[in-house]
């Protein structure tokens, strides 16, 4: 399925608690600069770290603890990039650019190319007629069955395990940020050239100061755990039993907002390293709020609690929920389908 911006219905006016989160999205330098100074400096810090103790000869595996920590932190960034391409981590729309682009190099994307493609994921969540811009790939119970087995087969090799969250993720930073979207105009193509062209820079001048081996064993890691985390942050979003789905004449973008994203009830650790997304179902119902502001808007907001929150233990389970029920409304796995009359041609 792809975006077809001609579909047009008529969808409910903003509910009347909607205007009670202008109030959340409101930009502070001083919390937005609090952020970057003890995100970076520890994240460099600990890059540093891995770099000295990789040249002196350190046993790797004794290394790799500092990069679980240091992907933690990467994750962070990416936050803050996040932040940036909506225009709502400091007031000045010049430094959200000029933000977005460095964290956006530190975490190997591109600032507009992915603003304008994470637009439209926005924009069409929840929406069964618009799926395919900037989401998980995700086949109704009769679209599946109606495949063709080759199609099936992909279908079901994509939303593996194994690749949707250790060759995927990989996949997406190291390779598929390296060009532009489809859809790209000439300023998102202009950003991947500027990012791309950043990162071979980067990697150029660490291969001349520490060597290009030393440079792998530090960055490769770090990128691949924060990759394979944000993946699965960005999965359990949206895929989760309970989801909201409907057909365009029907979708109503507020139970879309509410409903159609997750309310991921985090430990505090992983909920500061995560900058508080797990409220997710908050930022879609408004983007312009600034993560450090998400908890707030949350806590004041009673209508937001409807929204039942999904546990880490209760996450786990929507890995092995692979399609979309149309009639039952609801999630379900492949293993559902077993012995189906249409899955023997």
């Amino acid at each position: 399925m792809v975006f077809n911006p001609v579909l047009v219905a008529s969808h409910p006016a903003k509910p009347e608690w909607y205007k009670g989160t202008a109030k959340y999205a409101k930009f502070n330098t001083g919390i937005a600069l609090r952020q970057l100074l003890t995100t970076l400096i520890p994240y460099f810090l600990l890059v540093t770290l891995m770099i000295h103790l990789v040249q002196q000869g350190y046993p790797y595996w004794s290394i790799l603890p500092l990069a679980v920590l240091a992907a933690a932190l990467f994750v962070r960034i990416f936050i803050f990039f996040h932040d940036c391409t909506h225009g709502s981590f400091v007031p000045s729309p010049r430094w959200n650019t000029r933000i977005g682009y460095f964290c956006g190099i530190l975490t190997f994307t591109a600032f507009y190319d992915w603003r304008r493609s994470h637009a439209g994921h926005h924009i069409t969540v929840g929406d069964l007629d618009r799926r395919g811009v900037g989401d998980i790939t995700t086949f109704t119970v009769e679209e599946y069955l109606a495949a063709i087995p080759l199609k099936r087969f992909y279908y079901r090799l994509y939303r593996n395990p194994a690749i949707m969250f250790c060759i995927g993720p990989a996949y997406y930073f190291l390779l598929r940020n390296r060009w532009p979207s489809e859809g790209a105009n000439r300023h998102d193509v202009r950003s991947v050239i500027i990012t791309d062209l950043a990162i071979l820079a980067i990697a150029g001048l660490a291969t001349w100061a520490i060597g290009f081996k030393t440079y792998l064993l530090v960055q490769l890691p770090v990128l691949l755990m924060a990759a394979t985390f944000g993946v699965w942050l960005f999965y359990i979003q949206h895929q989760f039993q309970g989801v909201y789905w409907a057909r365009h004449k029907e979708w109503d973008p507020w139970k879309a907002a509410l409903d159609g994203a997750s309310f991921y009830q985090l430990p505090k650790i992983l909920q500061w390293l995560s900058g508080n997304i797990g409220y997710h179902h908050v930022h879609h119902a408004r983007p312009s709020i600034p993560n450090y502001h998400l908890q707030q808007c949350y806590d004041e907001i009673p209508e937001l609690h409807k929204t039942k929150p999904i546990t880490v233990a209760e996450s786990l389970k929507s890995i092995w929920l692979n399609l979309y029920d149309e009639e039952k409304r609801q999630m379900v796995s492949f293993s559902s389908l077993k012995g189906h009359p249409k899955l023997s041609h």
